[in-house]
C-alpha cells in the first residue's frame, strides 16, 4: 500500500467516490462524515495524510484541521472547497494545511498533490529520523570503545534512553558508570533538563536525607534556611544515585517512596511535594546478595532494577585499551601543553598486558602520570607505573619454551598455551579461542579454571 488516508466528507455518494479513486491508486482509506469524527479517529490512529472537506454540518474542516494539528502537526492535511470558497482553503493553509484542490477535483491533480504530501512526510520521517540517530551518536561520543561489549552496551543504553524507566548500572569501580549515566540521560527525552548526581556513599545518613529531600529552616542545627533537595533540584530531569548499594536500611524506606511514588517530604515538614524525575542509580556490590543478607530492602531492589546495565570492566574489554590510551594521551598532553606523540611498542605491550583491577580509572590515572613524566615524544615503558612493569616482567617469567614443557602435567601445558595465546593477541579472548580452536565460552572456563588473570 502507498499510505493510509483519513478521507472526511459530509457528502455520501462523494466519499464514496473518493475512496474508490484512492483504493485503484493504492492507498489504503478510512472514512470520516464530519469534522468531529475525523479528530476523534486521527486520535487513535496514525495516517500518512488526511484528505478534508471544508464545509460539514457540524464540526467544519478549518476547525478540524487546527485540532488534528495539535494532534499531529506534521502530518499532511489536504482541503477540498467549491470555487467560490478558495478564500476559506487560504485560510487553512495559515492554519497548517498542505494544499487545497478546489471541487469539482480534477483527479490528475488530486493524485499528483496526495502523492507530493506523502512525498514530504517521509522526507520530514527520515530527516527526523536522522536528527535523532546524529543526536544519539553524538551523546555517546564520550563513550570510548568499539569491543563487542561495548556495542552491545551502547546498541542498549540507544533502546532504553527514550524510555522513563528507572535504570540500574551494575559495573565494578572504575568502569564508568556516572558516564553511563549521563550517556542515558543525553539521549532521552529530557537531555535539555538537568542531571543531578547523588554520590551515596559520601553522606552521612542525617545528611543524606537532607540531601536528597531537603529540608526546613530551623528542622536541625546549623538549618537556617528552608533547602530544596536533590530530588526537587532534578524536576522534570534526572537523577543519579550514585552508589546506592551504602544507603542505609532507614533511608531506604524513605527512597522507596520517592521512587515508587515519586513524592518527598523536606526534613521537618510534613508536607508532601511530587517530583517528575527519571531515576538513574548504580553500584559496584551484588545488591541480591546484600538483599538476601538483609542489608538491602527487597522492595526498593525491584523499584531500582525495571532496567539493568552491566558496564563491563576494562579486562572484558581489553581490545578498547589502545584506543582508550590515545585518548587519554591526547587529553593529558594538551592538558599538560606537551606534543606527544604516541607509545613506544614496548610501552604499548605494558598497557594492554596489565590486568587494570581499577579499570578505566586506572588506565587514565597511569596515562596522566606518563604523561607528567614524559619529556619527549613518545612514551616508554620507563614513564608507565611501576606495577605495570613487574607484571610484564613476571608474564616472561612465566612463559616457558615448548621444550620446557615437556614432561609437564597436561593442565600445566593447556594453562601455559593459553597464557601465550593471549599475550599473543593482546587480551583478545575471540582471537586467542580461534586460535587455539575453542570456542570463547570454552576459553573463559579455562580461563577461571586456571586463576588466569
Amino acid at each position: 500500500m502507498k499510505g493510509k488516508i483519513l478521507i472526511v466528507d459530509d457528502d455520501t455518494a462523494h466519499l464514496s467516490m473518493l475512496k474508490t479513486v484512492l483504493k485503484g491508486w493504492g492507498y489504503k482509506t478510512n472514512e470520516a462524515d464530519d469534522g468531529s469524527t475525523a479528530i476523534s479517529v486521527a486520535q487513535d490512529t496514525v495516517f500518512d495524510g488526511i484528505l478534508m472537506d471544508v464545509k460539514m454540518a457540524h464540526v467544519d474542516g478549518i476547525e478540524a484541521l487546527q485540532e488534528i494539528k495539535k494532534i499531529n502537526p506534521a502530518i499532511p492535511i489536504i482541503i477540498m472547497t467549491a470555487y467560490s470558497s478558495v478564500e476559506t482553503a487560504v485560510e487553512a493553509m495559515k492554519f497548517g494545511a498542505y494544499d487545497y484542490l478546489t471541487k469539482p477535483l480534477n483527479f490528475d491533480d488530486l493524485k499528483i498533490t496526495l502523492e507530493r504530501s506523502l512525498e514530504h512526510m517521509a522526507l520530514s520521517r527520515e530527516n527526523l529520523s536522522l536528527k535523532e540517530r546524529l543526536a544519539s551518536e553524538n551523546c555517546l561520543s564520550n563513550m570510548i570503545g568499539s569491543s563487542p561489549a561495548m556495542v552491545d552496551l551502547k546498541k542498549m543504553i540507544q533502546t532504553i534512553a527514550p524510555s522513563e524507566a528507572t535504570v540500574l548500572i551494575l559495573g565494578e569501580s572504575g568502569t564508568g558508570k556516572e558516564l553511563i549515566a549521563r550517556a542515558l540521560h543525553s539521549c532521552s527525552m529530557r537531555k535539555d533538563e538537568q542531571l543531578v548526581t547523588v554520590n551515596c556513599a559520601a553522606l552521612s545518613e542525617g545528611l543524606l536525607e537532607s540531601e536528597l529531600f531537603g529540608h526546613e529552616k530551623g528542622s536541625f542545627t546549623g538549618a537556617e534556611r528552608k533547602r530544596d533537595g536533590r530530588f526537587m533540584q532534578a524536576n522534570k530531569g534526572s537523577i543519579f544515585l550514585d552508589e546506592i548499594g551504602e544507603v542505609p536500611l532507614t533511608m531506604q524506606a524513605k527512597l522507596l517512596r520517592a521512587i515508587q511514588e515519586r513524592e518527598i517530604q523536606r526534613v521537618g515538614s510534613d508536607k508532601v511535594l511530587h517530583v517528575d524525575v527519571r531515576i538513574i542509580a548504580a553500584t559496584n556490590k551484588d545488591l541480591l546478595n546484600s538483599v538476601k543478607d538483609g542489608s538491602f530492602r527487597e522492595d526498593l531492589y525491584y523499584r531500582l532494577n525495571v532496567v539493568s546495565l552491566s558496564v563491563p570492566s576494562l579486562q572484558e574489554r581489553r581490545e578498547d585499551i589502545p584506543i582508550l590510551a590515545r585518548f587519554f594521551l591526547d587529553r593529558h598532553a594538551a592538558g599538560n601543553r606537551k606534543s606527544i606523540r604516541n607509545f613506544t611498542p614496548t610501552a604499548m605491550n605494558c598497557l594492554t598486558g596489565y590486568g587494570w583491577p581499577g579499570n578505566v580509572r586506572e588506565l587514565e590515572n597511569a596515562i596522566e602520570r606518563a604523561v607528567v613524566l614524559c619529556n619527549g615524544n613518545y612514551i616508554s615503558e620507563r614513564e608507565l607505573p611501576p606495577a605495570l612493569l613487574q607484571d610484564m616482567e613476571d608474564n616472561t617469567k612465566a612463559s616457558r619454551p615448548l621444550a620446557e614443557m615437556a614432561g609437564l602435567p597436561l593442565g600445566e601445558i593447556e594453562k601455559e598455551a593459553i597464557i601465550q595465546t593471549l599475550q599473543k593477541t593482546d587480551g583478545n579472548k575471540s582471537e586467542a579461542a580461534k586460535l587455539l580452536n575453542i570456542t570463547r565460552t570454552t576459553l573463559n572456563n579455562k580461563i577461571r579454571k586456571y586463576a588466569i588473570l
